[in-house]
């Protein structure tokens, strides 16, 4: 490997034999060093590196801007992640969360804490993201002794969502905003049968539904309608024998054309008119409420 920069004495951008750049650390790795000149292997003791050459170019940018512990105890938090999180998360997570956890590290020196007004909302959303996002704030009080304020565990969450779904923050944020507000339309249209119970298995199959409903609505990537008569035969018995969980589909479409400006396919009606049907019977079995055509 060749020295393309030299960051700081730990630090260093490096080209390999095949031309791919990577960044790598070790004690005293940069010093003294110059561009051009070959690593001693010994001494190195990480090697970064992104598949993406933009997400690459942003890696050599963060290390040259956040102490070289804040990445390596990023490294440490996305290694407990992925022992909970068991699908493919995007490679520039360890770019984001570690510019977010150390930009809020740097924050909470000076005095600015920021509040998460979703932070409910990602917490019924992402249980799972929110807890991993608690035990990254554990650990950040523990190896640095900072505690950060509670909402952070939120925008952990989020920053992992993210790498789950491969979006970026804006878009992670317009889902988790579309998610509360499909979510408030649909118990208010079921409203005179009680609660849903937001902790049980077929809400969090519903809300993973809407997830992915809302990433596709924001990457234009809505399911389009089939033409097959078959698929119209389907969609039109759909229709008819889920009557009122059709209704309150067409509720929450109204809701994302007037809210997002976007109109929703009769294919994406049918599949949320089925999870639908699926969650308000968990409701009714808890109401004791008889079921609704």
């Amino acid at each position: 490997m060749r020295i393309k920069k030299v960051i700081n004495n730990n630090i260093l951008c490096v080209i390999d034999e095949k031309g791919h750049e990577s960044i790598v650390t070790g004690r005293g790795l940069g010093f003294g060093r110059k561009v051009g000149e070959f690593v001693n292997p010994a001494g190195v003791e990480k090697i970064y590196r992104m598949e993406d050459k933009t997400g690459q170019r942003r890696l050599r940018e963060l290390v040259e801007q956040i102490p070289l512990e804040h990445l390596q105890l990023t490294e440490q938090m996305i290694e407990v992640i992925r022992a909970e999180i068991h699908q493919p998360l995007n490679e520039s997570l360890l770019i984001t969360l570690a510019d977010h956890v150390s930009f809020a590290i740097q924050r909470k020196a000076q005095g600015i804490e920021f509040k998460n007004p979703l932070a409910g909302s990602i917490l019924c959303y992402y249980p799972t993201e929110y807890h991993l996002g608690q035990k990254c704030l554990d650990m950040i009080r523990t190896q640095c002794g900072v505690q950060l304020n509670a909402d952070e565990a939120a925008f952990i969450a989020l920053h992992i969502v993210n790498a789950e779904l491969n979006t970026d923050m804006s878009e992670m944020y317009g889902i988790t905003r579309l998610i509360d507000g499909a979510v408030e339309v649909v118990e208010y249209f079921y409203r005179d049968q009680g609660a849903f119970d937001r902790e049980s298995l077929d809400f969090n199959r519903f809300v993973v539904h809407l997830r992915y409903f809302a990433q596709r609505l924001f990457q234009d990537k809505m399911i389009p309608d089939s033409p097959d008569e078959g698929d119209v035969a389907f969609r039109e018995m759909i229709a008819r024998s889920c009557a009122q969980h059709y209704k309150c589909a067409q509720c929450v479409a109204e809701y994302v054309r007037n809210t997002w400006h976007k109109e929703l396919s009769q294919e994406e009606l049918v599949y949320l008119t089925i999870h639908l049907k699926r969650v308000s019977a968990g409701l009714r079995r808890n109401t004791g409420t008889a079921p609704t055509p």
